[in-house]
């Protein structure tokens, strides 16, 4: 016998994901509007937490809008979008006033009137405010403290996006997003969230690579959902790659951040040599593709396991002062960074693709938004510089709360959506075949699709993704959901997207590096996936 179905949940906004996207977008229409705020696990899980080093806007006299937009427009290859790169520099300083009144309290130097600024990889000024080494997690932690304390905001954890609800609008020839069905991992149920608005800001999709600096929720669920339903999906061969994550046995996903080459820390061979002065003018600091790249060429030039991140060369009072998460977790596996370097390897780390949206963050879908990681909006062109994420997910939560703010009431509630049918369905006995299957998608992700490629390793990566698509959606059809079948189920979606944009780029540039196009194509142009089921008519995309 069937469990009896769930109620429904209605909400005048869904957002669907709780880093600083999500919850800057949540704190900034909840004093009007009611809205459900949905997490895979606890609202203190995803990439935002992780992030160590910290957020970038112009915030010295030294430094200028149009230096930061130069900067930006320089790491992305040539394929920025102007006018976003602008827009989300223009209005970085007001979003860190903005988490300044939210409680996050960044490091200020020694006379304590004035915030520590860093550098990092592709500033040419020091514009990186921090929180010590653990940014992500004050900003995530103050932002929560705020959410959870908000009448109108209504958190529901451990609750994973299935599919969005579509419907037609009775008023218009549009299809708009009403909703989504959602697993309750927890109760073990499929339930309909309903909304007059829904925000995705699911984050990105690096779990679909073996080596990863992000949490496990990094399944690129926003990006599948919004692609079966129509909207198209534009750069997905972007994948950065973060030079610095440690090397050890025992170590899952973790960053050296970015910071420590900005306070001086220097990459090494095996043999203490100093390799990045080979490679580019700005040595430890040129843009994450450069640094990943080289790191990756000398490891396959000498056969080693890794290179080394040293800082020792700075006195211990100084790396305990600034990098005292780094010296602890570092501790723990037996590395002290003050006597001794790390080791590192590059790993998955950021999505530059997604979505396609405007500046708003609206996307084809009508009354669907994407914002942070899992949206493309120009911003990051080929290769996202260090520190422009977590602005960035203020900026466009700000811009997207806005443009819902002036929509909202003249949207009328949708029509309930249809119960989750299930009735099909049986409990599998073989759910290893899940584990078996992620396993081959994230190996053959990075053999075939990692950081340097060539279009003979791409087509066996389409070959081995086309065989695992029609096993998982015939396991999907006869099996109950889980979190796992969920996440693999998108996963592999999006490694197609990647595979299909990286085969149409006939060039190397940015993150994409091929060595059958080794050249960089004076044309800059976007890589734009379109479905088939393309929502045409409610084309928004690039209007204000």
């Amino acid at each position: 016998m069937n469990k009896p179905q769930p109620r429904p949940h209605t909400h005048d906004v869904l957002i669907i994901g709780s880093g600083a996207a999500g919850m800057t977008a949540a704190l900034q229409l909840a004093d009007n509007y009611s809205i459900a705020l949905l997490s895979k696990s606890s609202i203190k899980s995803g990439s935002t937490w992780y992030a160590q080093g910290g957020i970038a806007a112009v915030f010295d006299q030294q430094d200028s809008i149009e230096s930061h937009v130069q900067d930006t427009l320089v790491a992305g290859a040539g394929l920025c979008h102007e006018d976003t790169v602008k827009y989300t520099v223009e209005h970085g300083p007001a979003a860190i006033r903005w988490l300044i009144d939210q409680g996050v309290a960044f490091t200020k130097c020694d006379n304590n009137s004035e915030y520590h600024l860093t550098q990092e990889g592709g500033h040419s000024h020091r514009r990186i405010l921090h929180t010590a080494d653990a940014t992500g997690k004050e900003v995530s932690s103050s932002l929560a403290d705020k959410v959870i304390q908000h009448n109108n905001i209504e958190l529901f954890e451990n609750h994973v996006i299935v599919d969005l609800i579509t419907q037609a609008d009775k008023s218009s020839s549009r299809i708009r997003c009403t909703g989504a069905y959602v697993l309750n991992t927890e109760e073990d149920n499929v339930c309909a969230f309903q909304a007059k608005v829904v925000i995705l800001a699911t984050g990105g999709a690096s779990k679909a690579y073996l080596y990863t600096s992000n949490p496990d929720g990094a399944s690129g669920d926003g990006i599948a959902v919004a692609w079966r339903r129509g909207c198209r999906v534009a750069n997905m061969e972007f994948n950065q790659f973060h030079p610095t994550c440690l090397y050890h046995p025992n170590a899952k996903a973790l960053l050296m951040t970015e910071a420590l080459r900005g306070e001086g820390a220097y990459l090494r061979l095996e043999n203490g040599e100093r390799f990045m002065p080979r490679f580019h003018l700005k040595e430890e600091l040129a843009p994450r593709d450069i640094v990943a790249r080289a790191i990756d060429h000398e490891m396959k030039r000498l056969g080693s396991d890794c290179v080394y991140l040293d800082i020792t060369h700075k006195s211990a009072e100084f790396i305990e002062s600034h990098f005292p998460t780094v010296k602890a977790q570092c501790l723990s596996y037996g590395i002290d960074i003050t006597k001794e370097p790390i080791p590192v390897v590059p790993a998955a780390h950021y999505t530059c693709g997604g979505i396609m949206v405007n500046k708003l963050g609206q996307t084809d879908l009508w009354n669907l938004y994407a914002i942070g990681e899992t949206a493309f909006n120009g911003l990051h062109g080929a290769n996202r510089m260090a520190s422009n994420s977590l602005v960035e997910c203020v900026v466009f939560g700000q811009a997207a709360a806005s443009a819902i703010r002036e929509t909202i009431d003249h949207i009328p509630a949708p029509e309930p959506a249809r119960p989750w049918d299930e009735s099909r369905v049986t409990h599998s006995d073989e759910d290893v075949i899940i584990s078996h299957n992620w396993d081959e998608l994230r190996r053959f992700m990075w053999d075939y699709v990692g950081i340097v490629r060539t279009q003979k390793r791409l087509e066996r990566a389409k070959h081995r993704v086309e065989l695992l698509q029609k096993e998982i959606l015939e396991y999907y059809k006869n099996y109950k959901i889980s979190r796992d079948l969920l996440e693999l189920r998108n996963l592999v979606l999006v490694s197609e997207l990647i595979i299909r944009c990286a085969k149409q780029r006939k060039e190397s540039r940015g993150l994409h590096y091929t060595l059958d196009y080794p050249e960089t194509s004076p044309i800059a142009k976007d890589t734009v996936m379109v479905p088939i089921n393309f929502a045409a008519q409610n084309i928004i995309v690039n209007k204000e």
